[in-house]
């Protein structure tokens, strides 16, 4: 079993940033796809970024690409979403998942945190 722990959440103002992060325990790190997903109020849980199980390869939604960046620390059990000029249209309950294989944008992953509340105010 693998468990994940988001952190890092919080308010913050538009163009502000936030970083985000995941610590997993229970089994081998390294051999996982990590992505985050989030979830707005009444909307369906949508794809935000991933990253491989080596890190050569990452994947981003269009609406954060340029903004948002993906990263992971094996040595730690770790991956960060390092958020940037936020807006308010980001505001959602923000999700780690992870999975052995699999296209890494789709959101059928294997285990999924609890969720951090991102907030972000006009």
């Amino acid at each position: 079993q693998v468990q994940l722990v988001e952190s890092g959440g919080g308010l913050v103002q538009a163009g502000g940033s936030l970083r985000l992060s995941c610590a997993a325990s229970g089994r081998t790190f390294t051999s996982y796809i990590m992505g985050w997903f989030r979830q707005a109020s009444g909307k369906e849980r949508e794809f935000v970024a991933a990253i491989s199980w080596g890190g050569t390869s990452t994947y981003y939604a269009d609406s954060v690409k340029g903004r948002f960046t993906i990263s992971r620390d094996n040595a730690k059990n770790t991956v960060y979403l390092q958020m940037n000029s936020l807006k308010p249209e980001d505001t959602a309950l923000y999700y780690c998942a992870a999975k052995e294989k699999g296209q890494a944008t789709i959101p059928n992953y294997d285990y999924w945190g609890q969720g951090t509340q991102v907030t972000v105010s006009s």
